[in-house]
């Protein structure tokens, strides 16, 4: 069986005519991802090149409005469509993407940290029961057996690689317990993401390629790398197994971007799934560059952060112009 003929699209279950809430899809909360990744980062540059603190900070407080906005509107979806909802969670591919809920939870945590501790304490707690709890019934989803090869998608890293996030949110916090679960939770993630990486490369390798829907989500074959380093460096610090990790990170995107940034690709919500992989890959250049302090490091870092910036500020326009005029919900 085709690929293109069992996976669809990542952005949609169904495709009803009429603009619905009912539509509204939880990869959208990539974006949130997305933009907390990028604020940290314009963090990072601004304590290493001196640019603006204003930067990194307005980013950080739109991330925390976008996901305000959507998850109002994912709850008034699930108050109203539950049917869909279920459906949605329970989708082979599109059910992964639960996982960018949870991620952005880590993420604000850490964007919220420099204002005040105790929230982003809480913030971070609540993100990982939830991030293991998802990563649970997911590997618990999958062992039941009889699933199709051809779902095998680069989504699948999704809810197993927010293990790997926990540590790079939470790796300086002061709980006691904290040092273990980081552990724990980074455990969990680099083994699941070395199994997973078999079955999804195997799939990308002998069967079809991905619908161009799916395509941007390609980007996602790198997050495994790039968080890992970061959620490495920030248990370890960084050596030169981390810099084998960045390294390989680095030559994924320059494998992947080609495939994934074309014209022919329309815009949906799934392109969001670029964000955060490549902001991750950003964040682990603008660390690895500060501690090997190196010049062309350097380049290549803020030449990544600049890329990045204006590949968000573009999908957020895009995003804004389809909800306004009700693509986004068809």
């Amino acid at each position: 069986m085709h690929a293109q003929a069992t996976s669809p699209p990542l952005h949609l279950i169904a495709t009803p005519a009429k603009a619905s809430l009912r539509n509204l899809p939880v990869n959208l909360f990539a974006s949130v991802m997305s933009l907390a990744g990028l604020a940290l980062a314009w963090r990072l540059a601004q304590g290493r090149l001196g640019v603006p603190a204003f930067i990194g900070e307005a980013i950080g407080a739109f991330a925390f409005l976008v996901f305000a906005l959507l998850a109002v509107a994912y709850l008034l979806k699930l108050a109203r469509h539950p049917d869909a909802v279920r459906a949605e969670f329970h989708h082979p591919v599109a059910g992964n993407f639960f996982g960018t809920v949870v991620i952005a939870i880590l993420l604000l945590a850490a964007v919220a940290e420099p204002y005040s501790a105790s929230a982003a304490q809480v913030i971070w707690t609540l993100g990982v029961l939830a991030t293991l709890a998802l990563c649970y019934v997911v590997i618990s989803r999958l062992l039941n057996g009889q699933v199709d090869v051809a779902h095998a998608a680069p989504a699948w890293f999704i809810p197993c690689v927010a293990t790997l996030d926990i540590p790079v949110a939470g790796g300086h916090m002061p709980m006691a317990w904290a040092p273990e679960l980081n552990l724990f939770a980074a455990g969990i993630g680099t083994v699941l993401a070395l199994m997973l990486l078999s079955m999804i490369i195997s799939r990308l390798v002998h069967r079809d390629p991905l619908a161009p829907a799916m395509t941007p989500s390609l980007m996602i074959l790198m997050a495994p790398f790039a968080v890992g380093f970061l959620a490495y460096s920030n248990i370890v610090g960084i050596d030169r197994f981390a810099a084998l990790l960045f390294y390989f990170a680095l030559f994924m995107f320059a494998v992947i971007a080609p495939k994934v940034f074309r014209r022919s690709i329309k815009f949906s919500a799934a392109w969001w799934a670029v964000g955060f992989p490549f902001a991750a890959l950003v964040n682990a250049a603008i660390k690895y560059a500060d501690f090997r302090a190196s010049m062309p490091l350097w380049i290549l870092a803020t030449v990544l952060l600049a890329t990045l910036s204006v590949v968000l500020a573009v999908l957020t326009i895009r995003t804004i112009h389809a909800a306004i005029h009700g693509r986004l919900f068809r």
